[in-house]
């Protein structure tokens, strides 16, 4: 499937929703696998960088949900998406496996769709001010879900690799 950068035609948002497909499609399907129809982006190239990788991907993914409710995605909407950022970045960080299941995922195409849907519905309710401060914080406990994670898994591979030495 070709990259279509006209997803948003039908809605008013069209203009400032553009750079969330693009960004988008550069986090889970920039890149081809050649003579394949597998395609990859950024996030499982950034998961492949213990920690500061897994950051920035989740960082890139919390500014494309943050801008998504911005634009009137729903309370339930934004949820879902919550919830797809979450489960790849948990599992992301794990190390190989993470990295396979960043391969497959592709949550921000996902959270895509969601939107996209959301507004063929018709469901789509203006500004969405009144949930940002809850995507905020979701985001934030994500964020220190994660950093502990990560902190939790460094130390006990320090206390595994010292009992070695």
């Amino acid at each position: 499937m070709a990259y279509d950068n006209t997803r948003y035609n039908r809605t008013p948002q069209s203009e400032k929703l553009k750079w969330v497909d693009h960004v988008s499609h550069l986090m889970d399907s920039q890149f081809r696998v050649p003579g394949t129809s597998f395609r990859f982006g950024l996030d499982p190239i950034l998961g492949l960088l213990p920690i500061a990788g897994d950051l920035a991907s989740f960082s890139v993914s919390a500014m494309l949900i943050l801008t998504m409710a911005r634009h009137g995605a729903s309370g339930k909407l934004v949820a879902l998406m919550l919830l797809n950022v979450g489960l790849d970045t948990l599992i992301g960080s794990i190390p190989i496996l993470g990295s396979l299941f960043d391969f497959a995922f592709k949550a921000n195409d996902r959270n895509v769709r969601l939107l996209r849907r959301h507004y063929e519905e018709g469901k789509y309710q203006g500004s969405g001010k009144g949930i940002i401060i809850g995507v905020v914080v979701g985001l934030v406990v994500l964020l220190i879900l994660l950093v502990w994670a990560l902190w939790q898994m460094g130390e006990w591979l320090f206390h595994l690799l010292g009992s070695y030495f």
